[in-house]
Formats: structure tokens, C-alpha cells, sequence
């Protein structure tokens, strides 16, 4: 049995739960509570667990007795669990009220192929569950889960090395370290390579670390990295108050923070911010470039959506202490529609972090992977072969290599350099530059997003309405 099979037979369970009104969400919670559990019996790892709330136990009781055993379970291991185990049942409670589903979830979990699994590998079975939830519309899990091909491109040019500190300020369910690490253990032979027991110890224990808002995402982010043998840090808190500022001096950051503005306007509690706004994403920025080691060595690839290439006000200010800090030197457009909320146009920001606090950025490089590109989604995902050119452009990063396959011949061409005296004179200091001629400027979007757009619109507008009649209303009286 294939992991991917396993995830479908793990998946189809979800619709024995609806009967319950358990939300796709809720479905994976509930499911790495018992998951955790049966890991830990396939791993030989049941010992940091009481002995009467192991699997076994869990498994030998039925009906009433068993819902009740379990709460019981939960509150205990959240109460008075140790490490990672109370952290991943901290605050913990079921949403199932049937025992009967109870019993066949823990019935179909028991009977999984678990020979196979554990040959793949359990982290792998446990993204593959995350990555379901994310594709499934109906989750909202998905909103702005980083499509894996992305995270791989990534991680593939940033290059994470042993003994490098990495870091991601909105991990949702650690995707960017996971790849992080793997790729530092295949190029360690799997760590074995690394001979000096203090080095593999730090690479187990603090290389990868992440933070994380939401508890319940905080949880998949635990178990995620505990299935994939890392022990870091990952903190339960919001990055943009005080407690981001005790993150900094990282070698590597790889994220995609969340998009949007905070609610009820207000800015950021972080105190330490020069340029202190409501738009989340500036912040995350602020926050990332602030978080490099100046080494010139240490650097960041972001996903990030256009409105912080055009923002003015300390939209620009942000833009233009980022170009002095840090060398900005590859700006990556994405193309629509590979991100699950409609509408949302995205980039890769690439940098890296100065010795100096002035002058760092020479040239940008852009490379247009949007215009005169097919509308992707749920039918025509994206798939690495598209970052192929990209790549290849990229050079490695070595400046000196790269060749602009835009000219005046070529107008069309992705690839494309601009000075940073170009930068500096474009009004507000604008990142926001396309140069393609294409046969049509409107988005290619199919007939369910152009109808998701609609309703997405129309809810807008009535709010809108609504809230102007309820002014109205006030002035009136």
C-alpha cells in the first residue's frame, strides 16, 4: 500500500465524520490526536507516554466507555503530558460525539498497511493528509497553503547548509523547514555525514525553527516536524508583537506570511519596527530582513503579494530600507491562481542581508512567470517543469552569469535587469514592473473562479451596503 493510498483510505474516513458537522479542519486535528498515538507504537516510541493512554488502551474499549476515555486522554496528556506530547494536546478537546465513528476511525487507523508507511517514511503519510486539507476548497486550510513545487524551488536555490540557522516567522504546518532539512539531509547522506556529535545535535535540536499563530496549526506544525525528526523550536505566538523580536541572527529565512491587513486596522505591537503600518505583509518584510544576520551572507526568499511592490506611504519607505540593507536581486512574478483564495497575485522576493545598513541592492532581476502563462489551480496544477527556465535564468545566484533573455528584439522576454538608479526613479519606488506585450491583458480564469470571484464580489458589496445604511441610519437620527 502506497502512501498516497494510505492518505485516500485516512481522507475518506472524513465523510464518516460529517454526521457529526466536523469541519475538514477539525477532521485533521482530530486525526493527529489519535495518529500520534499509533506513531508512537510503530516507532517504539510509546515511553513517553503514561502507560493507560497508549494505543492499546485506546483500542480495547467501545461505546460510551470509549468516549469518555478518550476526553479523558486528551485533558491528560494536555494537562499533564511532557515536551512535545503536552504541546501537541495542550488545550486539546473532540469535536467527535458518536463513539461509533470514534471506533471505526480507530479501527481504520489499526489496519493501515504500516510496514509500507513506515518504508515511505511517516512524515511523508502526514504531509501527504496536510496537503489534502489544503486542496480540499471547502477547508479554508488551503487559503495560502505554498503549493510543495514552490517550497522545493525555493529551498533548492537558497541552499541551506549545515550548521546554518533557519527560520520561518508563519510556518502554518512547517512546510519550508521540513524541505529545509531534507535538503540538508540529502546532502549529508542523511545526516551521517556530519561527524561532529554537537553539529548533529544542533541540526536536530535548534537549526530549524519556526512561529506560528494559530494553535491548531501550531499542532500539525509539531507533530509535522516531530515525524521528520526535528526537535526546534516552534513557538505558539504572533510574530509581529513583542515576541518576534527575540528572532533574529538567522542564516536563512524561507516563508510565505499570511496576506491581508490586521483586523480592526491597528498596527503591529511590535515596538521596535521603524515603519510600524497595518499591512501585515510589510511587517513580515520589516521583520525578515531584520531577522538576517549581516554577514552578507545570510538570505530570504518570500512569497509576497503585489501590493508590497506598489505600496506608497511606508509602503515605500519599507521598499527603499529594504534595497539599502539587503541586495534584492531576484524578484520572481507567480502566476495566478496557484494559491487557493481567488485572485491573489503573488512573488518571490530573493535577498540577501548586507554587511553594511547602506547601498546594497546594484540591479534587480525580474523574470515574469504570470503573463502569457495558463491559468493554474485544482485541474492544472503547477508542476516543476515551469520553474525550469527560471532556474536556469537564476544562475545559481551568481550575478556575473546571468544574461537578460529580454531585448528590444525579444520584447517578450521573461527575464529582464533593472538598475537600482531605474528602481529609485520609478514613482514611489515601484516594484511593481511588467514589460510583456500579450495578446490579452485579462486573467485566463475558469468559469468556477470567475464564479467564485462573483459571489466573493457580490458579499463584498452587500457588506459594503449594509454598513453605509447603518451610517446613514445614524446620521439621520
Amino acid at each position: 500500500m502506497t502512501t498516497q493510498e494510505i492518505v485516500s483510505k485516512l481522507w475518506n474516513l472524513c465523510n464518516v465524520l460529517r454526521d457529526d458537522g466536523i469541519t475538514y479542519h477539525q477532521y485533521v486535528t482530530e486525526l493527529t490526536y489519535i495518529l500520534f498515538l499509533k506513531m508512537a507504537k510503530e516507532t517504539g516510541t510509546e515511553e513517553q507516554i503514561p502507560e493507560k493512554y497508549r494505543w492499546d488502551e485506546l483500542k480495547a474499549k467501545s461505546g460510551v466507555e470509549l468516549k469518555k476515555f478518550y476526553k479523558e486522554l486528551l485533558s491528560e496528556l494536555g494537562d499533564n503530558g511532557t515536551g512535545r506530547i503536552r504541546e501537541i494536546y495542550q488545550g486539546a478537546a473532540t469535536n467527535i460525539d458518536e463513539p461509533k465513528n470514534l471506533e471505526k476511525i480507530i479501527a481504520t487507523i489499526d489496519s493501515l498497511d504500516w510496514y509500507s508507511a513506515r518504508e515511505e517514511g511517516l512524515g511523508n503519510l502526514y504531509e501527504g493528509l496536510l496537503e489534502k486539507n489544503a486542496n480540499e476548497k471547502k477547508s479554508g486550510a488551503g487559503q495560502y497553503f505554498t503549493p510543495r513545487v514552490l517550497i522545493d524551488v525555493m529551498t533548492k536555490l537558497m541552499k541551506p547548509q549545515v550548521g546554518e540557522r533557519c527560520n520561518d516567522p508563519a510556518c502554518g504546518t512547517f512546510g519550508f523547514m521540513i524541505a529545509a532539512h531534507q535538503y540538508v539531509a540529502e546532502h549529508t547522506d542523511n545526516f551521517f555525514d556530519i561527524e561532529d556529535a554537537d553539529m548533529a545535535r544542533f541540526e536536530r535540536e535548534e537549526a530549524f525553527t519556526g512561529c506560528e499563530l494559530v494553535h491548531d496549526t501550531h499542532r500539525l506544525a509539531l507533530m509535522n516536524a516531530m515525524l521528520h525528526d526535528i526537535e526546534a523550536p516552534i513557538t505558539l505566538g504572533d510574530t509581529l508583537s513583542n515576541i518576534g523580536k527575540s528572532m533574529h541572527d538567522y542564516d536563512l529565512v524561507l516563508t510565505n506570511p499570511p496576506f491581508g491587513t490586521k483586523k480592526g486596522g491597528e498596527r503591529a505591537t511590535r515596538d521596535d519596527f521603524t515603519y510600524p503600518t497595518s499591512n501585515k505583509q510589510l511587517n513580515f518584510l520589516q521583520h525578515i530582513y531584520r531577522s538576517l544576520k549581516n554577514n552578507g551572507k545570510a538570505r530570504a526568499a518570500v512569497v509576497l503579494p503585489d501590493n508590497v511592490l506598489f505600496a506608497d506611504g511606508d509602503g515605500e519607505k519599507i521598499r527603499r530600507d529594504l534595497l539599502d540593507k539587503c541586495n534584492l536581486h531576484t524578484i520572481l512574478r507567480l502566476p495566478t491562481g496557484i494559491f487557493y483564495a481567488q485572485g491573489v497575485k503573488t512573488n518571490v522576493l530573493f535577498f540577501t542581508r548586507g554587511k553594511t545598513d547602506k547601498g546594497n541592492t546594484k540591479e534587480v532581476w525580474i523574470y515574469d512567470l504570470r503573463n502569457d502563462m495558463p491559468s493554474f489551480g485544482k485541474t492544472n496544477p503547477l508542476k516543476p517543469e515551469h520553474f525550469d527556465d527560471f532556474i536556469a535564468c537564476y544562475a545559481d545566484g551568481d550575478l556575473s552569469k546571468r544574461k537578460e533573455t529580454y531585448s528590444e528584439e525579444n520584447p517578450n522576454g521573461r527575464w529582464r535587469k533593472f538598475s537600482i538608479q531605474d528602481i529609485l526613479a520609478r514613482d514611489k519606488t515601484s516594484l511593481d514592473i511588467t514589460w510583456m506585450k500579450t495578446e490579452s491583458d485579462t486573467d485566463n480564469y475558469t468559469l468556477a473562479e470567475l464564479l467564485d470571484q462573483i459571489k466573493e464580489k457580490s458579499q463584498n458589496i452587500a457588506k459594503a451596503v449594509s454598513e453605509l445604511e447603518q451610517l446613514i441610519g445614524e446620521v439621520e437620527e
